[in-house]
């Protein structure tokens, strides 16, 4: 099957998947949540990126990210990723949360590698929105996708605030 060409200096979307370490349900806590979304907002400002999507998993993360620039990807979800496990740390140490009481205190919150897959068409964001708001209740976590507080399809359904600014970029 032969591949759309696409120019290399072209910007894209990506829909991102990362993991919490050992697929720890780090997320399956409200604060965390919160820890996780305002370092997103701070990346996302830092870099200039603008969000078109996310769900928070108990043990994961999707997100669909675009960028000015290229090549910010990495250097984005290296930031956020760091800041977000500093600030959960905290609020482990805070709160004494007895999840971590077995967890070795020198063990990171997230999984080093993210799975990136870049969008070039309006049809595929649409079918990656779809599957990622649809990810909690396939997981038995709600009953329908705008139920699950800590994902961007509040928004899309409802255009209810999600804590995190939802822009589409023109393609």
């Amino acid at each position: 099957m032969r591949r759309k060409h696409v120019p290399a200096e072209q910007l894209y979307i990506h829909f991102v998947t990362f993991s919490c370490y050992k697929r720890r349900q780090v997320l399956r806590f409200d604060q965390a949540n919160r820890v996780v979304l305002s370092c997103l907002n701070r990346s996302l400002q830092f870099f200039r990126g603008d969000c078109l999507g996310f769900v928070l998993m108990p043990d994961h993360v999707h997100l669909l990210v675009w960028f000015p620039e290229k090549n910010q990807l990495a250097d984005f979800l290296h930031d956020w990723k760091q800041q977000s496990s500093h600030f959960i740390k905290r609020q482990v140490n805070k709160h004494k949360w007895s999840f971590f009481k077995q967890v070795p205190p020198d063990d990171p919150i997230w999984q080093k590698r993210y799975y990136s897959f870049e969008i070039y068409d309006p049809d595929k964001v649409e079918e990656k929105l779809a599957y990622m708001h649809q990810n909690p209740v396939r997981a038995g976590l709600s009953d329908f996708p705008c139920d699950w507080k800590w994902s961007s399809a509040r928004w899309y359904e409802n255009g209810r605030s999600v804590g995190v600014p939802i822009r589409m970029p023109d393609f």
